[in-house]
């Protein structure tokens, strides 16, 4: 569970700093850290509750698209969690839809990178 929030915190920083629309202003390091481990709950707390009913509810779409509607959902999931993020006072925003977009395919690349890397390590064990 611990590492599942750093490597989405890790995807979410690594889109902040390379997608231009979205965005983090927290002030100093240290609260851009504490800013994006909130989102990075957050998101993770959407990813649970909120994911699997898009899926259910679009998955005939998703299956004509053989996937790439997980790319709309993923980024209507991070607009939502910027929305989120604003009604609790974290300082994260994603601007547009292109920037969620965006986003969103960098967020589920470096996902899926860091939880096989996690995942691996796991089973070493």
């Amino acid at each position: 569970m611990i590492a599942r929030l750093i490597a989405n915190m890790a995807a979410l920083a690594l889109a902040t700093y390379l997608v231009p629309g979205i965005s983090v202003s927290a002030g100093s390091r240290v609260n851009d850290v504490l800013t994006l481990a909130g989102v990075a709950v957050i998101f993770g707390i959407v990813n649970t509750i909120v994911k699997p009913l898009f899926k259910l509810v679009t998955g005939l779409v998703i299956v004509l698209t053989l996937g790439l509607f997980l790319l709309v959902i993923n980024g209507l999931l991070l607009e939502l969690v910027s929305w989120l993020c604003s009604k609790v006072g974290l300082g994260w925003h994603v601007a547009d839809w292109g920037a969620a977009f965006w986003g969103a395919l960098i967020v589920s690349i470096v996902s899926v990178v860091l939880n096989a890397v996690f995942t691996k390590r796991k089973e070493r064990r």
